[in-house]
């Protein structure tokens, strides 16, 4: 419940961060991108259930391939 909670805040920090008139476009973009991936992260590890136990092979497999496609990018 505390893991969705969060992904609202994050989520209404990003429509905030969108509608105020007083940051540039040079901090909104990269501030957004910020925030999407630790909603990914979070996601991935409590919604898809990656923390618990028995995940640890799949865990480093997806990760592995996110820093593999990071580096491509």
């Amino acid at each position: 419940m505390i893991t969705f909670a969060l992904m609202i805040f994050l989520t209404l920090i990003a429509f905030v961060a969108v509608a105020y008139d007083g940051f540039s476009s040079w901090f909104t973009i990269p501030f957004i991108l910020l925030l999407a991936l630790i909603q990914v992260a979070y996601q991935l590890y409590y919604f898809m259930h990656m923390s618990h136990k028995g995940h640890g092979m799949v865990a480093i497999f997806m990760y592995s391939g996110i820093f593999v496609a990071f580096l491509t990018v």
